[in-house]
């Protein structure tokens, strides 16, 4: 399983390599262009594409939370997509540029990479409901904590 972004402090420079050649695959498996990679996983600006290939030979990507989160959203929405479609891993990279009524009818790949982060949760949500209703229980939560104070 990837790592919320609070743990990736905790795991092992082994354990970083094996999530970051995972999730390398995942986007290759895509078909997400490199230049697309480099945008959905927030890498630094003027990161350049053909650097990626080191992500997928034993190199980690880099050690910054922002970075661990969206990783741990698209292997959440990777999860997601192998549920809805077990027979078809193809069916994945179709689905993602397809337009969709829920962004806008944007396809699911322009929502993440125009709204970033907040365009790769909503695509999350959209595909895991127990992503979403865990989420739905934060911000209930929260609204509750402000009433009592």
């Amino acid at each position: 399983m990837i790592p919320q972004q609070a743990n990736v402090t905790n795991l092992s420079h082994d354990e970083r390599v094996q999530i970051s050649e995972l999730i390398m695959g995942i986007l290759e498996n895509w078909q997400v262009p490199a230049a697309d990679q480099v945008e959905l996983l927030g890498l630094p600006a003027g990161t350049r594409p053909r650097s990626l290939k080191r992500y997928h030979e034993g190199t980690p990507l880099p050690e910054d939370p922002a970075i661990w989160e969206r990783i741990s959203h698209l292997a959440g929405i990777a999860d997601a997509l192998r549920t809805s479609y077990p027979r078809n891993h193809r069916m994945a990279s179709v689905w993602l540029v397809r337009s969709n009524s829920r962004f806008g009818n944007r396809t699911p790949l322009a929502t993440m990479l125009e709204d970033g982060l907040i365009g790769i949760n909503a695509v999350h949500m959209h595909l895991d409901c127990s992503f979403d209703w865990h989420i739905d229980a934060q911000v209930a939560a929260a609204r509750a904590k402000r009433k009592q104070q």
